[in-house]
């Protein structure tokens, strides 16, 4: 078969454009919509996350400890942000997440690993349920709402784990409450490859992609993985 040099202009120039019009819809997703479908998505749930985050708060609270958390995070652009979740841990916890790795040489493994622990010593009566169930982080819409975060996004991410974060596209979009890592086989992977799904959530951002990610987050929160 021969082909001609205006075949493979056309095959080209098709590409170009096709790539050009993938990229100037996937700025416009980025850049206004996906910002203007947080806040409605925040405002549309808020009535019944009110109610499911005052509910535990309370009996948070009537167990002893400040139902709310406030944690440092790293957003977009490297900007520092309070996070905000139902208190799952013990007020003290990372002194007690410190002397229990010195005790337990393969807790300290794991947690190198995965920066998680399946037996955390830190973790309340109620904590265990509302992390499995993903309740802790309803909190989190208001970080969403000021812009701090985005409905769907990369995992927000501890100032502390910067150093042995490998990737550098986490920086350029807002973390979310739920994401490519958060559906995924998050409780079995070694912490950097957190950048392989963050790296991935940054080329394929669009509104199907996130239609996508908070109907596999449904699936997740109903089979309560999370801990």
């Amino acid at each position: 078969m021969t082909v001609h040099f205006n075949d493979l202009t056309d095959t080209a120039g098709s590409t170009v454009v096709a790539e050009y019009q993938r990229s100037v819809s996937s700025g416009l997703y980025t850049n206004f919509l996906k910002r203007l479908l947080d806040i409605c998505f925040v405002l549309l749930v808020a009535p019944f996350a009110a109610i499911v985050i005052a509910a535990f708060a309370l009996i948070i609270a009537l167990d002893g400890h400040n139902p709310f958390y406030r944690q440092d995070r790293v957003g977009k652009d490297g900007r520092v942000f309070s996070m905000w979740k139902l208190r799952s841990m013990v007020a003290n916890a990372d002194d007690i997440l410190a002397a229990y790795l010195t005790l337990n040489p393969n807790a300290k493994a794991e947690w190198d690993r995965s920066q998680k622990l399946r037996v955390d010593p830190r973790i309340t009566r109620i904590g265990s349920f509302i992390r499995k169930s993903s309740i802790d982080e309803l909190p989190q819409l208001f970080n969403v709402l000021v812009g701090d975060m985005s409905v769907v996004g990369p995992r927000p991410m501890m100032v502390s784990q910067q150093i042995i974060y490998p990737g550098t596209l986490y920086y350029k979009m807002r973390p979310g409450i739920t994401g490519f890592w958060q559906v995924s086989d998050r409780n079995e992977c070694e912490f950097p490859a957190r950048a392989k799904y963050d790296d991935k959530y940054y080329r394929e951002q669009s509104l199907a992609t996130d239609v996508r990610v908070l109907g596999q987050t449904a699936v997740a929160v109903l089979r309560c993985t999370g801990y």
